[in-house]
């Protein structure tokens, strides 16, 4: 049977020739879609020469028709939200299911912020849930991404008061102010700071400006010509003033996402010749069966006193670089871990094994971990480690440096 390739109409619409429609493929379809069985068998089916099928954009149209034809899912990322809609309007369930995984598995802090704007549009709450946790712990690169400017009023309000954002508030101040000119230049007005104002309307006051340092208030927000005179005023005395005035902006501090560990080792020790590092690497590799965001690792210290090192942290997935910092960091003698940060948090797929490296540069002597394990549970997230070839100082499972792993779940 030869499927006639649809034609396309005025605005995106679809044309189906009615009459070189044969019955054989009336049927697939309509076994396919309940919907389409009502357009062709059902009480109100008209026996036209063309379907029009309007709303669909074409390579959805066709890539839904595959599916429900020849059993084939051709999803790419230029039109799987397309795709989704028309699965979701003609009721082709499997294949919605499928473009809400494909989401999923590409979902990054680039693309969250619409992706949470078209979960909310489609009433997929577990792809909602999936887009809010990478918004939180990867908030300033998602509010920082281009999506961010493409996102309705609706959903830039929901993510300006969310309590969980992992950023600092002039990162969500500049984010707003950017979404702000690129809504005027959707309302076809001019990006002057009294438009730009104007399109924010009471979502300003979600900005929780009197929770920023007092220099970048001072230097930003307040300089920024958004605030009106009264409002940069009231917010200097409050920082400033023993009585402090009412603001109409909230003055409490988001709690941001806690950090939690994951400690490899049940001991730790020192010995008069060890450990030394010489500029050499310690490695692990790790996995983890669901979705994380390393923030950093914990790392001993000086076995000798109080000591200052120079930490070149890094993590890589498959030999590729995914982030890395040099970072000084100050231990105070005892068999603590201190925490090192990335710049920001990256993300960890499931089922597959990243490698955690550190080059210290310090003290000679410090602490080092025995009695690693292989496995580590850790919440909901199980850990597990194996040894690493990029590891050049004797860092491996059972023992060594990278104690723990500083993470978001």
């Amino acid at each position: 049977m030869v499927l006639t390739r649809p034609q396309e109409g005025e605005n995106g619409s679809f044309i189906i020739p009615g009459q070189n429609l044969t019955q054989g493929l009336q049927y697939v379809l309509a076994v396919g879609s309940s919907v389409f069985h009502a357009m062709f068998y059902g009480e109100l089916a008209e026996d036209k020469e063309e379907i029009r099928i309007p709303d669909v954009e074409p390579p959805s149209f066709l890539a839904m028709l595959k599916y429900i034809y020849c059993d084939e899912i051709d999803l790419c990322a230029d039109t799987v939200l397309a795709t989704l809609y028309a699965a979701k309007k003609y009721i082709v369930p499997h294949l919605a299911r499928a473009c809400v995984n494909f989401l999923e598995t590409s979902l990054s802090a680039k693309n969250a912020c619409v992706l949470l704007s078209q979960s909310c549009l489609f009433e997929e709450p577990d792809l909602t849930q999936r887009c809010w946790e990478v918004i939180d712990a990867q908030a300033e690169l998602a509010l920082r991404s281009e999506g961010f400017c493409d996102i309705d009023a609706q959903t830039l309000e929901s993510i300006l008061q969310r309590e969980t954002l992992n950023a600092k508030e002039m990162v969500v101040f500049e984010a707003a102010l950017n979404w702000a000119e690129a809504e005027c230049q959707r309302q076809d007005l001019v990006p002057t700071i009294e438009n730009k104002r104007l399109v924010l309307g009471k979502a300003i006051y979600l900005i929780r400006i009197p929770t920023m340092a007092l220099e970048d208030f001072a230097n930003g927000a307040a300089q920024s010509g958004v605030l009106t005179l009264n409002e940069t005023n009231d917010i200097f005395l409050w920082y400033t003033a023993s009585k402090k005035p009412d603001l109409l902006f909230c003055t409490k501090p988001r709690k941001g996402l806690s950090p939690q560990r994951c400690h490899r080792f049940q001991s730790c020790a020192y010995r008069s010749n060890q450990w030394r590092y010489r500029g050499r690497c310690d490695s692990i590799q790790f996995a983890v069966d669901k979705r994380v965001f390393i923030a950093g690792f914990g790392l001993y210290g000086s076995s000798c006193g109080s000591a200052e090192y120079s930490a070149k942290i890094e993590l890589k997935r498959q030999g590729v670089p995914m982030a890395q910092r040099i970072i000084k960091y100050f231990s105070d003698g005892s068999s603590s871990t201190f925490p090192v940060w990335f710049d920001y948090p990256v993300q960890i797929e499931p089922d597959t094994f990243y490698t955690a490296s550190v080059v210290l540069d310090g003290n000679e002597l410090s602490y080092f971990g025995q009695e690693g394990m292989t496995e580590v549970q850790c919440g909901k997230v199980t850990f597990q480690f194996q040894c690493s070839s990029d590891s050049t100082n004797g860092t491996g499972v059972q023992g060594g440096q990278i104690p723990e792993l500083i993470f978001y779940a």
